[in-house]
């Protein structure tokens, strides 16, 4: 996933969090709030320190970009979009991030309709 679609400042988190609608599951927790102006998607992601070493996060972290590339063409451009992974992370594999991820955003109704990848 490029640079420029991610979020990455301390300021763009928190007017997400304050200004943004929030949902959850078990795995992850999703912020998000909608910017007309934006031409394309943005996604910050949080994975704490409770959930294991650097090398942990980090690999939940690229599970995460990755889910997102695979469904960038179903995702609608005008949002931020900033997910906190939760502690049963540590356990998944790619499959099972994306599945809970996707499940979300579905829930929220942050995918446009259409399958493309599964």
């Amino acid at each position: 996933m490029k640079k420029e679609f991610r979020i990455k400042k301390n300021e763009e988190f928190q007017f997400a969090f304050r200004r943004g609608k929030s949902f959850a599951n078990r795995q992850l927790v999703i912020y998000y709030v909608r910017k007309p102006e934006q031409k394309h998607f943005r996604i910050g992601l949080s994975v704490g320190k409770k959930i294991g070493n650097a090398v942990t996060r980090n690999r939940i972290k690229r599970y995460l970009r990755q889910a997102f590339q695979d469904m960038e063409d179903r995702l609608p451009d005008e949002y931020d979009i900033v997910i906190i992974a939760r502690k049963p992370t540590k356990e998944m594999d790619y499959g099972q991030i994306r599945k809970s991820l996707n499940h979300l955003l579905y829930k929220e109704r942050l995918l446009k309709s259409g399958r493309g990848k599964s």
